[in-house]
């Protein structure tokens, strides 16, 4: 009898449960988590009725989460903050900017503090313009600051592990929400579906599909999160219907950026389209473009092309919301331009 994955959502609450077990320092703060409500999007259940004293639900105040975690890792605590929309972390960013990430430079790495902050970022659920949003690439930029990503193809149980007990700066996980119900399903002895799978070594890996064994092929894919799937279903497509070759690279970690981990791709296919979620101007694939300029310049034998949100709130209309994010269609559409064809009718 073949037993079904876990989902996302599953695979994180399985997560936070292991370190609870293996630290009695880690915490989780934060709104509405006991149970039996267990958080918005339920990732916290069960955690309250094992550990009633470790699960400190709060009011409605991100600062005062992020804050207060902040207060409980300068005094050796593992605590890990839940923001219950990504689009309220920046109500939480004075504490994040000007605190937390300045502490080990400003005392010379003799303070620190390992506050990890989760939350769900991403559109597709209809939520409209204030909880939908893909804010990250407002937190990239600051020093000192980790942010990760994780997919439903990324070893969601180590990544966790390593940001929450072995960091010992402040790391932001994004969880695109749409992913919460999808299966986690992490490559099995390189492969997974019809793609091989390369997995850099470091704690938050960089995932490298391959339809054709990682020989040279037309156009690398990078991207990460949410839109980790919709590439590999246009790799997929674009090779059944046109016999294009796509790599795509999922990245895991967002800040700094592993531009090391992207360049061996880049050197098999000379061709780049960048993916993600957010808003196109000044986004996380500008900066990924700049580095991949600057680092494979000579590799490269087209402009490379972002793919991103429009510049434009998120509808709560479907409809809508579908033409304001990137879809599939919008994917195979770069894909064409840097490959010099026409677009299919």
């Amino acid at each position: 009898m073949t037993t079904r994955p876990k989902t996302v959502s599953g695979a994180i609450n399985t997560a936070l449960h292991s370190l609870f077990e293996a630290d009695p320092r880690v915490l989780l703060v934060g709104e509405d988590l006991l149970d039996p409500y267990g958080g918005a999007f339920k990732i916290s259940k069960g955690l309250s009725t094992r550990w009633p004293d470790r699960v400190i639900t709060t009011p409605i105040s991100e600062a005062a989460i992020v804050g207060v975690c902040g207060g409980m890792a300068m005094r050796g605590l593992r605590p890990i903050a839940e923001i219950m929309f990504g689009d309220f972390i920046l109500l939480a960013f004075d504490q994040i900017l000007n605190s937390m990430a300045k502490f080990r430079m400003m005392y010379d790495g003799k303070a620190r503090c390992p506050v990890v902050i989760r939350t769900p970022m991403g559109g597709r659920r209809g939520y409209g313009p204030t909880h939908s949003q893909s804010v990250e690439k407002y937190l990239i930029g600051v020093p000192g600051l980790q942010v990760i990503a994780v997919s439903p193809y990324h070893p969601i149980d180590g990544m966790y592990r390593a940001a929450v007990l072995e960091s010992e700066d402040p790391t932001v996980i994004i969880e695109n929400k749409v992913m919460y119900g999808a299966d986690h399903v992490p490559p099995v002895n390189g492969s997974t579906g019809h793609f091989r799978v390369e997995q850099s070594p470091s704690a938050n890996p960089t995932l490298t599909f391959s339809l054709n064994g990682f020989a040279p092929a037309d156009v690398s894919l990078i991207t990460y999160g949410g839109s980790v799937q919709l590439a590999l279903n246009v790799a997929e497509r674009l090779l059944m219907e046109d016999e294009v070759f796509v790599e795509v690279v999922a990245l895991s970690q967002l800040s700094p950026p592993p531009i090391q981990e992207i360049v061996p791709s880049i050197e098999r296919t000379g061709r780049v389209v960048t993916i993600e979620e957010g808003t196109r101007r000044l986004g996380i694939g500008a900066e990924l473009t700049s580095l991949i300029v600057e680092s494979c310049w000579k590799s490269l034998r087209a402009p490379v092309k972002r793919v991103a949100a429009a510049d434009y709130i998120i509808p709560s209309s479907k409809p809508l919301e579908d033409c304001v994010l990137p879809g599939e269609k919008t994917i195979e559409r770069a894909i064409g331009e840097v490959l010099g064809r026409q677009p299919r009718s």
